[in-house]
């Protein structure tokens, strides 16, 4: 068995055959007269025992569990990228349509846009060390953001109509930042309850649908946040 040795003259590290121990030599490299240890003095590292249950033979049983990474199967991911794709598309042939319905494309984008995004959005939030939700339960828990995140809009558009905004003035600054505060408070709580994110990361799944919707609203030719005409 070969022995470790480390000159103390220039820090050189090699090995010598065990038939030198406890005898003394030059370093190779620098000439510093070495002792050899012997074989007894060396130290070894041996793997930690196993835990738990083992066989005659001491071997472990139960085998570590790995966990599995998930990501989005293809057809799921071709999905998403094509409904989003045909959206876009869509919005920009009404653009250049002479079209008195405009607001209600922008209302039927919102409504398609919101599944897809949700899911999207929750595979690259979610605590990737916590187990996902898959296949029907993860269905299930996307109908709350897939139906909340367009009213959202709707509540928008009926509070500041309350108030008695109309189509030719448009609401302050202000009066929008605190609408655009309060839907997403309403978005972030509606993902954590059911996608069971953090606040933040619920917060940001539903910015990530709001940013979606004004830029398809952008697209379209309209305002991104008002319809103001005249």
């Amino acid at each position: 068995m070969a022995i470790d040795v480390t000159c103390p003259g220039c820090k050189t590290r090699f090995q010598v055959s065990d038939k030198f121990a406890g005898k003394k030599g030059p370093c190779p490299k620098c000439k510093t007269t070495i002792e050899i240890p012997s074989a007894k003095d060396q130290i070894v590292i041996h793997a930690p025992e196993p835990t738990g249950p083992v066989d005659k033979s001491g071997k472990a049983v139960l085998e570590p569990i790995f966990r599995e990474e998930v990501s989005l199967a293809p057809p799921v991911i071709f999905g998403i990228v094509a409904s989003v794709v045909v959206i876009t598309a869509m919005a920009f042939v009404i653009r250049f349509q002479e079209l008195p319905t405009k607001e209600f494309f922008a209302i039927v984008g919102s409504v398609l846009l919101a599944p897809p995004l949700a899911l999207a959005g929750y595979t690259f939030l979610r605590d990737q060390e916590a187990a996902p939700h898959r296949g029907m339960e993860l269905v299930l828990r996307l109908i709350a953001p897939s139906i909340v995140y367009p009213l959202t809009w709707g509540l928008y558009w009926a509070v500041f109509a309350y108030f008695g905004y109309d189509a030719k003035h448009a609401p302050e600054l202000m009066a929008l930042i605190v609408a655009a505060a309060a839907m997403t408070t309403l978005g972030a709580v509606t993902a954590q309850a059911s996608l069971e994110l953090e606040f933040g990361q619920a917060a940001m799944h539903y910015a990530l649908y709001l940013a979606a919707t004004v830029i398809l609203r952008l697209i379209m030719g309209m305002s991104g946040y008002w319809n103001v005409s005249g």
